[in-house]
């Protein structure tokens, strides 16, 4: 890690002025022109590492002309890219603290959002910039703003590629510690309003350094990216970002074709994407008989993955290729991490059996412990109740890839920060259970488990097991009624092709899967089952999580109960 002294070497973007004197020349993006045409090779835009690293020391030197660097806070509104890339390392360079939100949230999530965070200028596409007029008395303190693309003329503002003309020469690189603040992150909002998460240059900087340590990263590969923040992260990795060519707001809906055609190109041998994504990849292949085996190291987050897609991607990867699913949060990451190698030959049965999905060992230099499911507070660690190893709680962690506060929703901060003397501990929400091998089975979100007076039911258990019916490509389990005496209803989405088109088929499926829900401890007293008429609604990060606040009203008015 950079040092711990008060200068810019603990700035994170420090880490791309040190590959770009590495290796100046190689590809630090490259970027899809015009459109695919099957059986072509596709014509790329390039820039390399020291082209990147000039270039956002250039736009930061003119952003310090506007008088954006330390105490400001910088809205992000660019879509992933080349573009984007490079201003997270320009701002980063000016030593603001950049906002990041996806812009998938919603507008009413997004301007929330946006206005919790009190802005002090928006680093902007067009659209981005009409939202801050049209709401201008939401964002006060945007003062310092800039225009990414064309303005036509309307904003008169000063373009990124104006700034790009500065002379480097007139960066001042701001004093940092490892301490001072980089980026306010926003959680998805899947199970609550998003939160904004403050990470400093000492969470990005031992992010990098766990990613490289554990998963043996070493510069020179080639990353198709299917996660924006890993565009940050390969940058200072001394890796080659290829940009795919797809709505990153939209993994479930990836044309594999131009995927699988940009690996095979650029003989890429590392992929990010959510399991949305690699379903998509994995299916296709599997379907098509294609191979990608320039694949060495595949990386899926954002959900569990099922066990057939890993089987798909070992299928279609290298024969040697590495198939990691790192679990962890945008308040925590990465936490642990797993091989697809240990879920299919060990794991994933016990995953259909309904024992929970196993995410693996925990990283270097993360603490974690159970404890007692609590909806409330917990200040100390003293209010904690640390369970034995089997016993089904709450997942608490601490290292310093944890960060320590929300800066919105603060009053969050007392549901998932609990101070140990100097330190906090960050509660995940997730409640699943710790083996004799140290090993973390997520058995699903806290606020998703489903307590009927009797019993608690934890919904990935029971829809792993569900899930195992042919027809089954994924399922959700809902509690309705109130709290404590909760009905549970699972709800099931069909593979496409297989969803009945008659009462009488649908009957016979219901009918089918009561039965195979008896066949399990986790399931057995589940009753009410029903058929969602469509794709089950997901988060907009990953496409993956899936969204059981909006089925609740959906099932609720199925089975005629007034909310």
């Amino acid at each position: 890690m950079p040092s711990q002294s008060n200068s810019f070497e603990a700035n994170v973007a420090a880490r791309l002025g040190i590959m770009a004197s590495q290796v100046p020349n190689a590809v630090a993006i490259a970027s899809p022109l015009g459109s695919p045409r099957q059986g072509t090779r596709r014509r790329y835009k390039t820039l390399s590492f020291a082209d990147l690293d000039a270039k956002s020391t250039s736009i930061a030197a003119g952003m310090q002309g506007d008088g954006i660097g330390p105490g400001k806070r910088i809205a992000l509104l660019v879509r992933f890219g080349e573009e984007f890339i490079t201003l997270v390392f320009a701002i980063l360079k000016t030593g603001a603290t950049m906002v990041l939100i996806d812009p998938g949230m919603g507008r009413s999530n997004l301007l929330d959002s946006l206005a919790a965070t009190n802005p002090d200028g928006f680093v902007a596409i067009p659209q981005g910039h009409v939202a801050r007029l049209l709401f201008r008395r939401r964002f006060p303190n945007a003062k310092h703003n800039i225009m990414v693309g064309r303005d036509f003329g309307l904003f008169r503002l000063p373009t990124m590629n104006q700034l790009e003309s500065t002379p480097a020469s007139r960066w001042s690189p701001p004093s940092t510690t490892q301490e001072s603040e980089a980026a306010i992150i926003y959680t998805t909002g899947s199970t609550g309003p998003p939160k904004g998460v403050l990470y400093t240059h000492s969470t990005f900087n031992n992010q990098i350094d766990q990613l490289v340590e554990h998963y043996e990263i070493v510069p020179g590969g080639k990353d198709l990216s299917g996660f924006p923040l890993f565009g940050l992260f390969n940058a200072v990795m001394g890796t080659t970002t290829i940009l795919p060519d797809m709505d990153p707001t939209r993994p479930a809906d990836v044309d594999p074709v131009r995927l699988l055609d940009a690996i095979d190109q650029w003989n890429v041998d590392q992929a990010f994407g959510s399991p949305a994504l690699w379903n998509r990849i994995g299916k296709y292949c599997h379907d098509q008989g294609r191979r990608c085996e320039s694949l060495k190291r595949v990386l899926s987050a954002g959900a569990p993955v099922p066990p057939r897609v890993l089987a798909w991607m070992r299928a279609a990867a290298h024969p040697e290729a590495q198939i990691y699913t790192p679990y962890g949060a945008t308040e925590a990451l990465p936490v642990a991490s797993i091989e697809s190698r240990e879920v299919l030959g060990e794991t994933a049965e016990k995953c259909r059996q309904g024992k929970g999905t196993c995410v693996g060992k925990k990283f270097h230099g993360i603490e974690w412990q159970v404890i007692g499911i609590e909806d409330g507070p917990l200040r100390s660690i003293e209010e904690t109740k640390s369970l034995p190893r089997g016993t089904i709680g709450e997942l608490m962690v601490r290292g310093k890839v944890v960060t320590a506060q929300y800066v919105t929703r603060t009053d969050q901060n007392e549901l998932h920060k609990v101070q140990d003397g100097d330190t906090f501990w960050h509660r995940m929400g997730d409640v699943g259970y710790l083996d004799e091998q140290d090993r973390f089975w997520f058995c699903g979100r806290k606020s998703h488990r489903v307590q009927t007076g009797d019993q608690v039911l934890y919904t990935e258990p029971c829809e792993a097991i569900i899930n195992t019916h042919p027809a089954v490509y994924r399922s959700a389990l809902v509690g309705i009624g109130e709290s404590q005496s909760q009905t549970p209803v699972m709800i099931v989405e069909p593979w496409p092709e297989k969803r009945p088109t008659t009462e009488a088929s649908r009957s016979a499926l219901l009918e089918e899967i009561q039965a195979l829900s008896r066949l399990q401890t986790a399931t057995e007293t589940l009753r009410t089952f029903l058929i969602y008429p469509e794709k089950l609604p997901t988060d907009i990060r990953h496409n993956s999580k899936i969204f059981r606040e909006k089925l609740r009203p959906w099932a609720e008015s199925q089975l005629g109960i007034r909310s």
